[in-house]
């Protein structure tokens, strides 16, 4: 007879034995109206994806073989959420949910109770609203890690480090702290993201009791749907412009960019060694794409494959490819370090991965960019580029900058 492994609830007390019970919800049924806010999880793209409440704790341990301890009475069971930190090797926050909606690309939804043999309270969905925008935030309230000189100075620093071959590429980031003066809501903040640029990845998963990542991430790390595996990685950016003319010129000009092709390039080299090793096949586009976002254009490599069998589930497909280049550098050991020595804060979840996995080892995983971590009346956000040989500090900055502006915007929402 072969032992059920432990499951435990969030918080560390043992949980009895679990069965998932799934119950079909209208195709229109809206994910956020299942996200309980801090504490929860949510994920979707274009409608569909997931979004539930605590449940039982998955570190630790085969993570597949928690999942298919929770005996599923239907073709739809559970699923395991949460998010992994950028740096290697530290604790993630992984779990599976009491109660989830699971939403799929075809327009079905369930209801999914993970419960013990007590029948599971009736499900109330949370009201899903709009809101009024606060006023814009004032420098008074706003705190700048590093500020202008010193990222510049950091990013002198990495290009010299490029240009005597220590390293290829590091991405260097910045954390901008805002004191709202009130407090901050994930539920609201998410309803804006996605208003803003649906074919994003809204994200929000929790990074302790009272505080949340939530973002809008343009990156697809990694997709796992039986044999096949896609991932869409980005590596070079311009901003978007009200003015059609120069917003298409912005596009033309990164498109044709060497040093942006360069950095692309880079990252494209490390997707393929890492997913070529599992695949039977895989594809990818040979000229990078540009990828249109709210505030962003950016070179995009679409790639697509069959996994070897036994296939590796998608958390061992996003632990085999994170970090990648496009949120580290390369080569990698080096660009972890620079990083470490020249950011003066901690990434903690930020650029690291978020998604879902079930029992099939299939799921989705975005990279947690355009985020900011909310905690009562205070969000760090988060912003960084790829230094390559030939950036220039100043324009490296003023990258990161354009990025803070479009978040804050959003963030008045919240």
């Amino acid at each position: 007879m072969t032992n059920r492994p432990d499951l435990r609830l969030v918080g560390g007390d043992r949980a009895p034995a679990a069965h998932a019970r799934a119950t079909p919800l209208p195709p229109a049924f809206d994910l956020l109206a299942a996200y309980p806010g801090h504490g929860g999880f949510f994920f979707e793209r274009k409608g569909h994806g997931v979004a539930g409440g605590p449940g039982l704790d998955a570190n630790g341990g085969s993570v597949l073989d928690l999942l298919r301890a929770v005996s599923a009475t239907s073709g739809v069971g559970p699923v395991v959420v949460g998010a992994l930190p950028f740096s290697p090797g530290e604790s993630g926050r992984l779990w599976i949910p009491a109660r989830a909606v699971r939403k799929g690309a075809d327009g079905t939804a369930w209801l999914v109770d993970v419960t013990t043999d007590l029948d599971p309270a009736p499900f109330t969905p949370g009201r899903v609203a709009g809101a009024f925008p606060h006023d814009a935030f004032t420098d008074l309230q706003l705190f700048e890690r590093p500020a202008a000189a010193a990222y510049e100075a950091a990013v002198a620093t990495a290009v010299s480090r490029i240009h005597q071959a220590e390293l290829r590429k590091v991405v260097l980031a910045r954390a901008l702290d805002v004191e709202a003066g009130r407090a901050l809501d994930p539920r609201a903040l998410l309803h804006r993201l996605r208003a803003v640029d649906p074919s994003s990845f809204a994200f929000a998963a929790p990074t302790s009791a009272n505080a949340s990542l939530v973002g809008a991430s343009p990156e697809l790390l990694v997709r796992r749907d039986g044999l096949e595996v896609r991932s869409t990685p980005l590596a070079g950016s311009a901003p978007r412009s009200g003015d059609p003319e120069e917003d298409r010129a912005n596009a033309d000009a990164l498109a044709a960019s060497a040093k942006e092709r360069e950095e692309h390039a880079i990252v494209v080299e490390a997707i393929a060694e890492a997913l070529g090793d599992r695949c039977e096949r895989l594809h990818w586009d040979p000229q990078p794409t540009l990828l249109e976002t709210a505030n962003v254009w950016h070179l995009a490599t679409r790639f697509r494959g069959v996994l070897k069998e036994p296939a590796p589930s998608v958390l061992d497909l996003v632990t085999a490819l994170h970090p990648t280049p496009a949120v580290g550098g390369h080569p990698a050991a080096n660009a972890l370090s620079t990083i470490a020595e020249l950011e003066p804060f901690e990434r903690g979840f930020y650029a690291g991965p978020v998604g879902w996995m079930d029992a099939a080892g299939d799921g989705e995983w975005a990279i947690a960019l355009r985020c900011a971590e909310l905690e009562d009346a205070r969000a760090t956000l988060f912003a960084g580029a790829g230094i390559v040989a030939d950036s220039e500090p100043e324009r490296e900055f003023d990258e990161t900058e354009q990025k803070f502006r479009a978040f804050l915007d959003s963030l008045r929402w919240g």
